[in-house]
């Protein structure tokens, strides 16, 4: 789960890691008033969406008065901010965030994530901060330092250090360093969270570190312990695909593809997946269904499908193991007339009672493409999605 700029530097606060004032508004007059109570001689304007590129894309700017932070917000709420992350569709910025001008003499990075090949956590720094880290890393891979932590025994003194000498800070600065990574490591521990970034930290001309952006992701599978966090999503920056499929208990994540996936299981669906470009064509999405899908889970999952106008066929995959697949088959007819599918239909069935569904599909009045293997199953969705036949 993904959290707006505002909310992050409200938790880092609560973890005494140092940002600077900021109120978040969602109207003109809104935005006036905090800019007023801040009391800043400059503010920044700040769009509230879940993505990155914000000030490139017009959706940061500076203002010297409470007036122009007025007129600023009215010019950035509103509009479709459109970034390299956001894809060309953009997002809607519904909210922004005044913030108090910060005097900053150095930009630099620094992130945390967990290592899963290491099984460790990773603190991630550079001197290179406002800055893609993935830019950084394809440009000046020697200007970045990682510093591995276990778990078990928590961040060091001397990790601290060695980060901090790493970003050419002087002895006081690596002691205000201290603090804040201590701060942001217990955050990232104590929530859950899958990524926690700050880009650009920045000494400010007198010598402070402060967090100028902060970014905080954390894991969904987590969020049953943290109903605080839970309070924090905001579902109008998500995919309106991905929020329906959380309310019906799927896994479902859209992509940029034509071929629209219906699988149970994560593993089997990563594997569809990989098929499906190992044959020359691309996935429109991730779709596990489950161990329990029935015929109403299975309409609703066309209907996930099939709301995506780029998808030209579909392809079916499921495996019998605790689901019988001549349930599966009736299910899957009966959600396909309900559905009316209009698009090429490929289905696999292997597993327990896979002849008997085999055998459903064939006598039904649909069009449905039958596959026996995985590979098979791949070339003939990507062949039904170009038009060039089964």
């Amino acid at each position: 789960m993904n959290i707006h700029e505002y909310q992050a530097k409200a938790l880092l606060q609560e973890y005494r890691v140092a940002v600077p004032p900021g109120k978040v508004a969602t109207t003109p007059a809104e935005a006036e008033d905090a800019a007023r109570a801040l009391g800043a001689p400059v503010m920044v304007v700040k769009a509230q969406v879940h993505a990155g590129g914000r000030g490139k894309a017009g959706g940061i700017k500076l203002a010297k008065s409470t007036s122009e932070v007025k007129t600023l917000a009215g010019e950035i709420l509103g509009m479709t901010l459109r970034s390299h992350q956001t894809g060309p569709e953009g997002k809607v910025v519904r909210k922004v965030y005044v913030e108090a001008g910060s005097e900053v003499d150095r930009e630099l990075y620094l992130g945390m994530l967990l290592d899963r090949a290491a099984e460790k956590h990773a603190i991630i720094a550079s001197t290179e901060g406002g800055m893609d880290i993935e830019e950084v890393a394809a440009s000046t891979p020697e200007k970045i330092q990682t510093v591995h932590v276990d778990p078990n025994f928590g961040l060091s003194g001397f990790q601290v250090r060695q980060i901090g000498f790493g970003l050419g800070l002087d002895a006081g600065q690596v002691k205000q360093l201290d603090g804040f990574l201590s701060g942001l490591y217990k955050l990232f521990v104590e929530k859950d969270a899958s990524l926690a970034e700050i880009n650009p930290l920045v000494v400010t001309k007198s010598g402070d570190l402060i967090a100028l952006d902060a970014k905080l992701n954390f894991d969904d599978s987590a969020l049953y312990r943290h109903p605080e966090l839970r309070k924090l999503r905001d579902p109008e920056e998500e995919d309106p695909r991905e929020r329906a499929a959380k309310e019906i208990d799927l896994s479902y994540v859209g992509l940029d593809g034509d071929i629209g996936c219906m699988v149970n299981g994560a593993g089997l669906a990563m594997a569809t997946m990989d098929m499906i470009k190992v044959c020359g064509g691309d996935p429109a999405n991730f779709l596990d269904a489950g161990g329990g899908a029935d015929q109403e889970k299975i309409a609703q999952a066309f209907k996930l499908i099939l709301g995506d106008a780029n998808v030209k066929a579909i392809l079916v995959n499921i495996f019998g193991g605790i689901v019988r697949c001549d349930l599966i088959a009736e299910g899957v007819v009966a959600a396909a007339k309900e559905v009316g599918i209009q698009v090429p239909l490929v289905v696999r069935l292997q597993g327990t009672r896979s002849a008997e569904g085999q055998k459903i599909l064939s006598e039904s009045s649909l069009e449905i493409i039958p596959a026996e293997t995985l590979q098979d199953a791949g070339e003939k969705a990507v062949a039904a999605a170009r038009g060039t036949g089964a």
